[in-house]
């Protein structure tokens, strides 16, 4: 039998009916949808007069445009009050499980997933979000879609889809002090730019993949979007199967250990054949930062912005550049800092704000620095609290924020003003992406720390060590 890949294996046993010389109708084991993408789609199954085809394969959250305080009061901006409103009437029109604002497992649509026992091995996942892939760091193929395959979910649980090629990133060796999975994700994206895995679905391995957490997988995954890639996969593990022992259902755990067995047989067969192979050393990578404005322009924090070399791709760097206020050859390191962001699907799990908060513990938030501090959902919130580390923000000048997207991409009130600098532990630096002139650099929890307590751009190592 040909060895196959684990994104071949799962593709391969989900398709309904291939079309010959054309994309696959692919059946889907979990959807989960949101405000901003839906009521379109469900506007569309009622133009038609259908039903949702499985409305317990579907679940709904609240996330990209609720405020990130007060949630216990009306939402002021009406166009997003209009959206939260339209979700939760769709979902009880249709059947659907809906969190909305202050439920107790309300979040992040790509945190409450995982933690909630939703996202599981094996299975294809979609969503109305670019950042579906997050969920592959369990071994699954999961990946965004737009609104009118959101209707096409909805009512028939299928999607049509061509496959992608199939890319495996390997990282081995061990990775520094102070260097966390975003490094290793931005160090990544510098090396193949962020259009090397256009057309493809990337599978991570690699000794420095395995040594990660289900937090950290989640980032390298939910990042994959941001090289252009279709998604990205990890094979599940013990450390995968460790997580999921403690958030899935109670039916589930009555009989885990035969669901481990069958998980066990999701990895890539020896002598399993990718259309593109790169391999990088866990060594080379220091704490990144990036300088541009796409997440490709990266550098390690203590190395110089690169030079512009020639061309139409030199114009468009140095344009870049300039949105940014900076200049080739130059250090960023020391460079004042308006903002700093710790939050979004990418860093806002509780690991995340545990690396910032054992950071600035026993420092001072810097002057002239505002923070925002937002748990990725209503469960990491609480655990928090319970874990002091909201006291230990309070105690150095911070505020532990209500869970949602907040600046990651400000669709509600938490904007970063025009020209300032924001430190962002989110997934996209483009233009405006954070408010109008925003001017983004994207870094880990620890870099962001590091930043909130000094006021400038500041390598972790160095607090780190003290």
């Amino acid at each position: 039998m040909e060895p196959k890949t684990l994104f071949d294996k799962i593709w391969d046993s989900h398709v309904v009916h291939s079309i010959q010389g054309g994309p696959d109708v692919l059946y889907i084991d979990r959807h989960f949808i949101h405000e901003v993408t839906s009521p379109q789609a469900f506007d569309g199954l009622r133009r038609r007069k259908i039903h949702v085809m499985r409305p317990g394969n579907t679940v709904a959250t609240a996330d990209h445009n609720i405020p990130t305080v007060n949630q216990h009061l009306p939402i002021k901006d009406e166009l997003s009050r209009n959206q939260i409103n339209r979700l939760e009437e769709n979902c009880r029109e249709f059947g659907i499980d809906y969190f909305g604002i202050n439920h107790p497992k309300n979040g992040i649509v790509h945190v409450i997933g995982p933690e909630q026992g939703y996202t599981l091995p094996g299975m294809t996942i979609v969503c109305g979000d670019s950042h579906t892939a997050t969920h592959g760091a369990f071994g699954n193929v999961s990946f965004g879609i737009g609104t009118s395959e959101v209707e096409m979910v909805l009512a028939s649980q299928c999607i049509i889809q061509p496959k992608p090629a199939k890319m495996r990133i390997t990282v081995n060796g061990e990775l520094q002090k102070g260097v966390t999975a975003k490094d290793l994700i931005l160090y990544v994206i510098s090396k193949i730019s962020s259009g090397g895995a256009t057309g493809y679905f990337v599978e991570y391995a690699g000794t420095a993949i395995k040594s990660l957490s289900m937090e950290g997988r989640m980032t390298v995954c939910n990042m994959s979007i941001e090289m252009g890639a279709r998604g990205g996969l990890i094979a599940p593990d013990m450390t995968t199967f460790e997580y999921l022992s403690e958030v899935v259902s109670p039916k589930m755990k009555a009989d885990f250990n035969s669901f481990v067995k069958i998980w066990s047989a999701l990895k890539s067969d020896e002598g399993a054949v990718f259309d593109k192979e790169m391999v990088f050393d866990a060594a080379d990578i220091k704490p990144m930062i990036t300088y541009g404005t796409n997440p490709g322009m990266g550098i390690p924090i203590d190395e110089k912005i690169p030079s512009a070399g020639s061309g139409k791709e030199a114009t468009a760097f140095l344009k870049s550049l300039d949105y940014m206020g900076f200049s080739p050859d130059i250090k960023i390191l020391g460079h004042p800092v308006d903002y700093v962001f710790v939050g979004s699907c990418t860093n806002g799990r509780i690991e995340d704000l545990r690396a910032f908060a054992g950071l600035v513990k026993g420092r001072k938030k810097a002057a002239g620095i505002t923070a925002l501090v937002v748990p990725g959902s209503k469960k990491v919130e609480q655990q928090a609290i319970r874990e002091g580390i909201a006291d230990v923000l309070k105690e150095s000048g911070f505020e532990l924020r209500q869970p949602g997207c907040s600046s990651c991409l400000a669709m509600n009130e938490d904007k970063i003003p025009a020209g300032k600098y924001a430190v962002s532990t989110s997934n996209r630096n483009f233009e405006g992406r954070q408010g109008p002139g925003a001017r983004t650099l994207l870094a880990s929890p620890l870099t962001a720390a590091a930043a909130a307590v000094t006021g400038v751009i500041t390598d972790p190592r160095d607090l780190l060590n003290n």
